[in-house]
């Protein structure tokens, strides 16, 4: 049995795709399986023992389908479940099992804001792909693999951050998903400790705010580290503050208290932080009642209403309390 697993992207949705990579591999341990995702993605994978080889997109569709046929793959797994999915299939037309995406359900939710969406998370529905070959959801959670020569070195942070520190992960793919600046300058000045502000390039001059509202006690890591590397720092805190964003669930691979805000987005689609086997450490933050919400399933550059009440209104002493637990 040789199988394709495919989902190009994003950070979060593929880490969800963890656990049925685990169990495929586990349960039906005479499977050969390949993942295919995009080449910005392929160390969330690439170092998985579940899974025995990667196949990267990095220009055209087409650019890689020859080798795909080679491989000889007996059966697709699509965790993507979109038009260029739909491609691969047609290309390699062997059996294939996509989860059910909710398209219906999600439009409805946000365009009538009639919840009609199951009570089953996402990775339950990722799942649902490998049930024809007696492959059950295993219960423990997500994973990412760093190895070790990825990892940070604590020796690399100020010395006041070594025994102990505050992930503060201020990304988020779209505005709409992200605090604004003066609400994380707040926050941060509540939250005890030493902190670690985690973000890409585009998040640095918020982050450079963030650090110097609070002074010493904030370090700011942004820009700093690949993904792995700001994945490592996650790895080590004591606990995350995130967006409903990729580090949210890094956070929650790691087992971390993880505590996720929630602008535009809401956890009834499906994907909140993943940690079955401690619940109590995954928080969700939203501010509810709202009749705008949701007002996309992705998000936007701007608040549509033009009052962002979603993240004006949230209750940061309760965030500050989650994560000084």
């Amino acid at each position: 049995m040789k199988l394709l697993v495919i989902r190009f992207s994003s950070i979060g949705d593929i880490i969800l795709t963890s656990p049925v990579l685990r169990c495929l591999k586990k349960q039906r341990p005479e499977a050969e399986i390949h993942f295919l995702t995009k080449a910005q993605f392929r160390d969330l994978v690439a170092h998985s023992p579940y899974v025995d080889k990667v196949h990267t997109l990095e220009g055209e569709l087409d650019e890689v389908l020859p080798a795909l046929k080679r491989e000889g793959f007996t059966e697709i797994i699509d965790l993507h479940h979109n038009l260029r999915t739909m491609k691969v299939k047609r290309a390699l037309d062997v059996p294939a099992h996509s989860f059910p995406k909710l398209n219906i359900e999600k439009w409805m939710l946000v365009n009538l804001k009639r919840d009609r969406m199951p009570r089953v998370h996402i990775v339950d529905r990722y799942m649902s792909t490998g049930a024809h070959l007696g492959v059950k959801n295993d219960g423990e959670g997500l994973e990412l693999f760093i190895p070790p020569d990825r990892e940070v070195q604590l020796t690399t942070l100020p010395e006041s951050h070594r025994g102990g520190y505050t992930a503060l992960c201020i990304g988020g793919a779209h505005f709409t998903k992200r605090m604004p600046e003066h609400k994380l300058i707040e926050l941060a000045s509540m939250v005890h400790g030493p902190l670690v502000i985690i973000g890409g390039p585009e998040d640095q001059a918020m982050a450079r705010a963030i650090a110097d509202a609070v002074g010493a006690r904030a370090f700011d890591a942004t820009g700093r580290y690949d993904l792995l590397g700001s994945a490592s720092l996650i790895k080590q805190a004591k606990g995350a503050i995130t967006h409903d964003s990729g580090a949210m669930h890094v956070s929650a691979a790691f087992r971390k208290n993880t505590v996720s805000i929630w602008g535009n987005t809401v956890p009834s689609f499906g994907m909140g932080p993943y940690i079955p086997q401690h619940p109590e450490r995954a928080h969700l933050m939203e501010v509810t009642g709202l009749p705008c919400r949701p007002c996309s399933k992705i998000g936007f550059d701007e608040c549509p209403r033009g009052h962002f009440r979603c993240m004006e209104k949230q209750d940061l002493a309760r965030i500050a309390e989650l994560a000084n637990r």
